[in-house]
């Protein structure tokens, strides 16, 4: 097999025995019409992670205000406050009076969702990697559409924001195991292309935002708006299939193999030798007394160690810088230069999706994508701190962007090159991975 070759290649003759993958990928066909429908079922799930993610641009936008009894505008402190409601008709701010002194508590909202966030994409990155991809991801949009259609008749202001911090949750949850899904399915020759048409309906999403906030102009209208369409989703339950990778990581071949079979029968592949390899390749998974992976995995050895750090600091840097320098477009004098280094963040952000996939093996990938999306989320979380050191010197906000890249690229050289090879199962094999063309 073309993996083996390889192997055989690099000199690795001693592990020539070893379990490899590249028959499930022969087997199923690298793309076809089976993943094509895959795919597409996946991308409709980022349509309401985008909704989510910037909602609150129409839940809390600025809100013009006088005091009852003058004519002043954004007068404080103010007890009765006369809201402007000619464009938004009823927002948080509005809804809780978050203005003068609970100012800060409409950010806070947004803050305890890029949270929660962090937390689902770690919680249920491992969770895939123990209980199965499509597991977490039915429980993850099922979260979703309850608690955003919750937020929307929240009573108080406490309610809401936990509310929206358990959307965070659902979204890092969708996030990172759709794109384990779609990857374990997708042959190496496409993965780079689907790994960069996987952020475009995010983007679409993005863009179809202001539709709903033009016409629900109410902030309990506009939450239900971009809450329901999530419930499609919930046919995931009888559409969306487990991976044969990770059943085979756990053992589980008689499932495995239906599904591969069925797969190869859609994209019209041969499989009358399927039963056989599979079989094969799960004695040799026996053989070498493969066990399920962990979070911990990814640190107590060398190589994966020294991967996960390095991965996990590229993700922190792109998604610091990707939000950070987005506050600098706008700036007369930088705008051009902003613009640049958000393009650039966003093409790193389709990269190191694609690169953390291959670079861990599969009993551990998802845990890999989630601490390392979760990485993410704290360098978001940073960014707007960074911005405000502007106020103490105006050249001190750049300076600091501009020396995470450069670092993240200095330690990008510790991370071993993945094209051409197909995707890994076992700690082991992601221990010795790239070990030798570093020596």
């Amino acid at each position: 097999m073309e993996l083996q070759r390889q192997g055989d290649e690099n000199g690795s003759k001693s592990n020539q025995n070893e379990p490899k993958l590249d028959h499930i990928q022969s087997a199923i066909g690298s793309f076809g019409k089976y993943q094509f429908y895959l795919c597409f079922l996946i991308f409709l799930s980022k349509f309401p992670v985008a909704f989510h993610q910037m909602a609150i641009i129409f839940l809390a936008p600025k809100a013009e205000f006088t005091c009852e009894g003058t004519q002043i505008k954004g007068t404080c402190p103010c007890d009765k406050p006369v809201y402007d409601t000619s464009i938004f008709t009823n927002t948080i701010i509005t809804q809780w009076d978050l203005i003068c002194k609970d100012k800060w508590l409409a950010s806070l909202t947004q803050t305890l969702f890029q949270l929660g966030t962090l937390i689902g994409s770690l919680l249920f990155g491992m969770a895939s990697d123990r209980f199965g991809r499509k597991k977490p991801m039915l429980f993850a949009v099922l979260l979703q559409v309850s608690s955003g259609v919750a937020a929307a008749f929240a009573p108080d202001y406490w309610s809401f924001s936990l509310l929206r911090f358990i959307v965070g949750m659902s979204v890092g949850g969708t996030m990172v195991v759709g794109f384990v899904i779609i990857m374990e399915y997708v042959g190496a020759k496409y993965r780079d292309i689907i790994s960069a048409l996987y952020q475009a309906p995010f983007n679409m999403g993005h863009m179809l935002l202001p539709v709903f906030g033009y016409f629900f102009r109410d902030y309990v209208n506009f939450q239900l708006a971009i809450s329901l369409p999530a419930i499609l989703l919930l046919s995931y339950f009888f559409l969306l299939p487990e991976t044969g990778r990770w059943l085979i990581a756990t053992q589980r071949t008689e499932e495995a193999i239906q599904i591969i079979e069925r797969v190869a029968t859609i994209n019209k592949r041969p499989t009358e030798h399927i039963r056989k390899d599979i079989e094969t390749h799960q004695k040799q998974l026996e053989n070498n007394k493969l066990k399920k992976g962990t979070l911990l995995d990814l640190f107590r050895t060398p190589n994966l160690r020294k991967n996960i750090l390095a991965m996990s600091f590229n993700w922190l840097t792109c998604s610091y810088c990707f939000y950070g320098v987005s506050q600098y477009v706008g700036q007369s004098f930088s705008v051009f230069f902003a613009s640049i280094g958000v393009v650039a963040s966003f093409i790193v952000f389709v990269v190191v999706y694609l690169y953390c996939t291959e670079l861990f093996p599969t009993v551990v990938r998802n845990a890999a994508i989630g601490f390392s999306s979760m990485m993410a989320r704290i360098g978001s979380m940073i960014a707007p701190f960074v911005i405000d050191l502007r106020d103490t010197a105006v050249w001190l906000p750049p300076i600091i962007f501009a020396i995470f890249p450069l670092a993240a690229a200095m330690v990008s050289f510790l991370l071993p090159e993945t094209k051409g090879h197909e995707l890994m199962t076992t700690i082991e094999e992601g221990e010795r991975f790239g070990k030798k063309e570093q020596k």
